[in-house]
């Protein structure tokens, strides 16, 4: 992730902030207390899509939220007695990682990692796609996988992620 932080001379501060997955956010943060968010298309960094306003108390708490102090999930202690071993995940697939541009056969991720991919979100549609062993993974897909968590994890780090690539 890279943050770019400059002063408002009169207004407060600016962090620009670009994620792993191109994901470009402005918080401005006013003297006064109030928080801008701006979400820009990670196609066109230009473009906001959409910004929300909060006073400090309310910034407090989305923190709270985003940091994970408000919430543990229960429903993955349920799904990991109700299957044991067997996981279900959601990953957003990274710019740069080794699987991009690449097929669900071509990689063979059953065989190679145990893991079942049941469904695919792709970046530039809203449909939930079940997909066939001809396509095509893409930056910003968000796969639905099942598997034991350590396959999911070796899945993650060796072909969705781009870690060790920055």
């Amino acid at each position: 992730m890279n943050i770019r932080e400059s002063e408002l001379p009169g207004i407060g501060y600016k962090f620009e902030i670009i994620t792993k997955n191109q994901d470009k956010l402005v918080i401005v943060i006013h003297d006064d207390g109030r928080r801008e968010i701006y979400h820009f298309d990670s196609d066109d960094h230009d473009e906001v899509l959409s910004t929300a306003t909060f006073d400090d108390s309310e910034a407090r708490q989305i923190a709270g939220i985003l940091g994970g102090m408000a919430y543990k999930p229960k429903a993955l202690e349920t799904v990991d007695f109700a299957f044991d071993d067997l996981i279900i995940e959601w990953y957003q697939v990274e710019p740069g990682a080794p699987v991009v541009n690449k097929t669900i056969g071509e990689i063979d991720i059953r065989n190679n990692y145990g893991v079942t991919v049941i469904a695919i979100k792709k970046k530039k549609t809203k449909k939930t796609h079940n997909p066939g062993p001809d396509t095509v993974i893409e930056a910003g897909d968000t796969l639905v996988i099942s598997g034991e968590r350590n396959q999911l994890k070796q899945l993650v780090n060796n072909l969705l992620s781009n870690r060790g690539k920055e």
